[in-house]
């Protein structure tokens, strides 16, 4: 009986050598590790205007306000440019003209203070440096809403960049001027 128990380990043996050893696992290797790039720097976000346009930030710039011998004047821009906006008495006239920076033709333009808004039609000035304007009557209470508005007034204009300009004694003295 042990010699068959032999003989049956033995062509066990036999029959096991007839296989294919299975093949031993590798050791894994790790991964190559990849250096991410950085993603490039996304612009920053516009800052959204307030609901409100009192609270949206001035256009940059002064005003300056001068006497020739037309009458006077009051510029708004930043130094060393030419103003974004100006204001002139015409005495011999007796005439306002407001004056905003800007080439093309005639369009409208809303002028919004704290008390009034209102629409006018500005046309070009055909001078070397492009400018549309609309004339005013110097007791136009559109100049007094300007001048006494709380802190800022706006101009919108289509095609143009939205002025929110402050309310400052110029607007006033060009406005008195040519009320005399």
């Amino acid at each position: 009986m042990r010699a068959r128990f032999l003989s049956g380990i033995a062509l066990s043996l036999a029959v096991a050598g007839c296989v294919a050893p299975a093949p031993r696992p590798q050791p894994s290797r790790p991964a190559p590790m990849v250096t991410p790039r950085p993603a490039a720097p996304l612009p920053p976000a516009p800052t959204p205007a307030a609901a409100d346009w009192r609270d949206w930030p001035l256009t940059p710039g002064d005003w300056v306000y001068r006497q020739d011998a037309r009458g006077s004047i009051a510029l708004y821009g930043t130094p060393g440019s030419d103003a974004v906006l100006t204001l002139r008495c015409d005495a011999g006239a007796r005439m306002v003209y407001l004056s905003r920076a800007g080439a093309g033709g005639a369009g409208t333009a809303t002028i919004r203070t704290t008390s009034t808004a209102r629409t006018l039609n500005l046309t070009p000035t055909g001078g070397a440096t492009p400018y549309l304007a609309v004339a005013l009557m110097p007791r136009d209470s559109l100049l007094d809403a300007m001048g006494f508005s709380r802190g800022r007034f706006v101009i919108e204009q289509t095609g143009y960049p939205t002025l929110v300009i402050p309310a400052w004694a110029e607007i006033e003295r060009v406005t008195e001027d040519c009320r005399k």
